[in-house]
């Protein structure tokens, strides 16, 4: 069974950092293109960064460049999200997803998700 697992999100200060993480198990990443998504509530899912897996190529949203960073473990079949100098309208259900077009990071162009972990940035 193909699964991605997130974890790491949880409440934190603006200006903070937190690391998620996103395990795969039933697949590895050979070939993919792996992404984090973050959706607010009362907004659509948008993308913030992918990794593409066979050279570790990275894109990121406007809105996180210079803040996060994404990265690949392939011993580990793990994708992190290093998220420093978080700020509150960074709160979101943080979703990480494995697909084929880097560097899209629309919802269309991946196939598995994960369950999503909470991030919450207090002001």
């Amino acid at each position: 069974e193909v699964q991605l697992v997130e974890s790491g999100g949880g409440l934190v200060q603006a200006g903070g950092s937190l690391r998620l993480s996103c395990a795969a198990s039933g697949f590895t990443f050979d070939d993919y293109t792996i992404a984090w998504f973050r959706q607010a509530p009362g907004k659509e899912r948008e993308g913030v960064s992918c990794i593409r897996h066979n050279d570790s190529l990275t894109h990121y949203t406007d809105s996180v460049k210079g803040r996060f960073t994404i990265s690949l473990d392939n011993a580990k079949n793990t994708v992190y999200l290093q998220m420093n100098s978080l700020k509150p309208e960074d709160t979101a259900v943080y979703y990480c997803a494995a697909g084929w077009d880097f560097p899209k990071l629309k919802t269309f162009f991946y196939d598995y998700w994960g369950q999503g972990s909470q991030v919450t940035v207090s002001s």
